[in-house]
């Protein structure tokens, strides 16, 4: 479950009012209002409501479980496209890659 301060900060990045929060996940926007100041917690499934807004809109919620994590965050991801590290018109092989040297069983 996402968190006040988390709501608030994918607003951020996103950069949506309150107004444009409720309209994507309608959901009201006094939910919403006391919600990020911490007045109430919503149920369950408005919670829901406004992380999937947010998702659609490409935000990805950090839990603050793994190592290093300094906490709950939020990040903006970026759109599944063209790899821009690689140039799809071009193709080189390395003849030292097409030979395999590997000794009988080396697996991989």
């Amino acid at each position: 479950m996402i968190t006040p301060s988390q709501s608030r900060a994918a607003r951020a990045l996103v950069e949506w009012s309150r107004e444009q929060l409720a309209e994507v996940s309608r959901v009201a926007l006094r939910t919403i209002v006391d919600f990020e100041r911490g007045a109430r917690a919503p149920r369950e499934v408005t919670i829901l409501a406004i992380e999937r807004a947010f998702s659609d809109a490409g935000i990805a919620f950090l839990d603050g479980d793994y190592s290093g994590s300094g906490g709950p965050g939020v990040r903006l991801v970026a759109p599944a496209g063209k790899s821009i590290d690689a140039d799809d018109t071009q193709m080189v092989q390395y003849r030292e890659y097409l030979v395999n040297d590997a000794p009988p069983g080396a697996g991989g």
